[in-house]
């Protein structure tokens, strides 16, 4: 299996070189040359593997350079005794049509560790593979999940730096808290005065700097990504979908060859991209539904085919969702144009200088027959975070209720009755602000910090805290620096000493 960029002005590499990248030479993002795609016999195989047979089966047919034993070693070490249930990724299903697979079950609390948990493996063995030998720097943005959930991936992992940028005031409380005591000697966490587009604009910018590229080299040291424009964080989120497959046939609600939907709450496109992938591999998926909060770009482009920066952006209970230019969407966008470099390229220059580009009708047509899109305003957020708790008993993260209230909106307009999935993207304790403003709604409560309220919405729905988020209160704050979008290369050169 060999890796191309979108662009299509870099040359054919492996996937450990691809992993090691992160972004492709010519500014676009790796992706396999062709896709495997599963007979069905293979596919009803999966029904008797568990969650780390599952991954290595998969990954196998992606990973070709790495050996089937090595990959297996690695999602041993990965997915066992860091997250809190062996069954990694639960379905909990509360009716025929719903059910949430919950992507929250490792040490940071969201979906984001089933690929960072598993990404250091595959970066320095990656790096053992290809005779590599400089300092590895992992250069992340982060709009919250991703930077604590690549901070403790990395942690005092040999050969390896990791920087965080994350939106100063655009994440919670508690993702900030989780960032801000990180330990580790290689561990880099800053504060960016803007919003998550703008660190991820710096962040891109830095990577594409030629002259800095080259001190780096002389320096010994490389750039590589842990979001998810790196295929080896993007990779390992398809097995989760084939997780949410088998748990329904196990549980009576889904015969292997009937066909299912998945409601994935995204900002950057990743997570939805993930499912894509499985669907083009064989699973029956029906519809990808992309759910969007006010910041609601994703949701315009799928409807209409304009993709549209110019818009204002909105701070939102969903941090992790606040996001207006969605990266992953350029791998989507290399399928609908029939892999097509050139027309990527165009699209993506036309985003940069004119903030928008169009998709011409026949792409639309294609995209639409795979997904469908809707989205969620603040006061909607809260109220599907109180139903499902008072219908279900169960407790979702804001940017699920997004996903929960996109499903119903869905129903409403097509009828559709097929079983659905909704990512359940992260534990509702990590936004817990809003989900007591749903859950418990007496304003004298709310004055509480988010920390004090961890334990109130723990006594009131009998829901234990996760492990990860117990004592952070209190926990050094390690981490203090805050710059201006302007001085992020300025700060890495000062942090790798170039």
């Amino acid at each position: 299996m060999k890796y191309i960029s979108t662009r299509g002005d870099s040359s054919p590499i492996t996937s450990a070189q691809a992993i090691l990248t992160g972004l492709a030479p010519d500014g676009g993002l790796f992706l396999p040359e062709s896709n495997p795609v599963l007979a069905p016999e293979e596919l009803t195989s999966f029904l008797e593997l568990d969650y780390q047979l599952t991954a290595e089966k998969i990954l196998k047919l992606y990973l070709t350079d790495y050996l089937p034993g090595e990959l297996g070693k690695m999602l041993s070490l990965a997915y066992g005794e860091k997250f809190d249930t062996p069954e990694v990724t639960p379905l909990t299903i509360f009716q025929d049509n719903l059910a949430f697979l919950e992507l929250w079950h490792g040490p940071t609390c969201a979906f984001k560790d089933l690929a960072l948990q598993l990404l250091p493996y595959l970066l320095t063995s990656a790096a053992r593979k290809t005779g590599f030998e400089k300092e590895i720097v992992l250069l992340v943005a982060t709009s919250g999940d991703t930077g604590k959930a690549a901070l403790e991936g990395f942690k005092n992992v040999p050969g390896t730096k990791v920087i965080v940028f994350y939106p100063e005031d655009g994440v919670s409380k508690v993702q900030k808290q989780q960032m801000v005591t990180q330990e580790g000697e290689n561990t880099f966490v800053i504060g960016v005065r803007g919003n998550f587009d703008q660190a991820q604009t710096g962040v891109k910018t830095i990577f594409s700097d030629c002259s800095l590229q080259k001190e780096m080299e002389q320096a010994g040291k490389s750039f590589s990504s842990a979001n998810s424009i790196n295929w080896g964080r993007l990779v390992p989120q398809l097995v989760y979908y084939f997780r949410a497959w088998s748990g329904l046939i196990k549980k009576g609600k889904l015969k292997p060859q009937e066909s299912f939907n998945i409601v994935v709450p995204t900002g950057n496109f990743g997570n939805i991209l993930a499912a894509y992938y499985g669907k083009k591999m064989g699973l029956p998926v029906h519809k990808l539904i992309c759910a969007s909060n006010s910041n609601n770009v994703l949701t315009d482009f799928i409807r209409t085919g304009v993709y549209d920066r110019k818009r204002s952006f909105y701070q939102t209970i969903s941090p992790s969702m606040d996001i207006l230019v969605s990266s992953n969407l350029e791998r989507l966008l290399y399928d609908l144009t029939g892999h097509n470099p050139q027309a990527v390229t165009d699209y993506m220059e036309k985003l940069r200088v004119e903030g928008s580009y169009r998709l011409i009708p026949q792409q639309l047509a294609i995209l639409k027959e795979t997904f469908w899109a809707g989205y969620v305003t603040e006061k909607e957020t809260t109220r599907a975070i109180k139903e499902v708790f008072e219908k279900f008993n169960y407790l979702i993260d804001p940017h699920t209720a997004v996903g929960y209230k996109v499903f119903k909106d869905y129903i409403e307009e097509t009828g559709d009755g097929r079983p659905t999935v909704i990512a359940a993207t992260a534990s509702p304790f990590k936004f817990n602000a809003g989900v007591a403003r749903a859950v418990l709604g007496d304003k004298s409560t709310l004055d509480q910090d988010e920390f004090s309220l961890l334990r109130e919405l723990s006594n009131l729905t009998g829901v234990k805290v996760p492990q990860g988020l117990l004592g952070l209160e209190e926990k050094p704050v390690l981490h203090q620096k805050v710059v201006n979008p302007e001085e992020m290369e300025g700060t890495v050169r000062e942090i790798l000493g170039i």
